[in-house]
């Protein structure tokens, strides 16, 4: 069922559509910088908490309600999946969701205009969350971190611990240092 309580208008992701309300073919603009909220990524990689999110969206009337399209922009900072070191990188984000008018029949999960308000948070947390490496690397090529002792082989890639030896022999290898 779709969510009705009120929204705040002085809410930095909400934003007034009065003069688009029920007049297909009405266009506005939202291009603004706005602090990224808590929790906008995964356990590995996110936008930080209250870096910048650029915003360029196109707000359109349309007969079902107002169609909202355009791009999001986030630094997005984390660790690589394999060898743990910091992941930094600037992601562009495509953002497309219809906020219908109330009494429109949709999926309960679809967006409504409120008061001739919308609140652009729920569609843009959906655009850069989903869009997320599943495994953030530090580069491509990264090579991970030695089985052995966690050595990170990015910074020797020649890192060795030389031959192995069973370990039912390795009682017999100080006798043999002694002699």
């Amino acid at each position: 069922m779709a969510d009705f309580k009120s929204l705040d208008p002085r809410a930095p992701w909400v934003t007034s559509i009065h003069e688009l309300a029920r007049r297909p073919g009405e266009m506005k603009l939202f291009q603004r910088s706005i602090e990224a909220p808590v929790g906008l990524g995964s356990e590995l990689i996110g936008v930080p908490e209250g870096s910048p999110v650029q915003v360029d969206l196109r707000l359109e009337s349309v007969t079902e309600g107002v169609l909202v399209t355009g791009t999001v922009e986030a630094e997005l900072s984390g660790e690589c999946a394999r060898c743990l070191g910091p992941v930094h990188e600037h992601r562009t984000f495509d953002l497309q969701d219809l906020y219908y008018y109330p009494g429109k029949d949709a999926d309960d999960d679809a967006l409504f205009v409120k008061d001739d308000l919308i609140d652009l948070e729920p569609p843009m947390r959906d655009a850069v969350v989903l869009e997320l490496p599943f495994t953030p690397l530090c580069r491509e090529d990264c090579r991970g971190l030695c089985p052995e002792c966690g050595f990170p082989l990015n910074d020797d890639p020649e890192h060795t611990h030389g031959e192995a030896i069973d370990p039912r022999w390795e009682a017999l290898r100080g006798l043999a240092d002694e002699g």
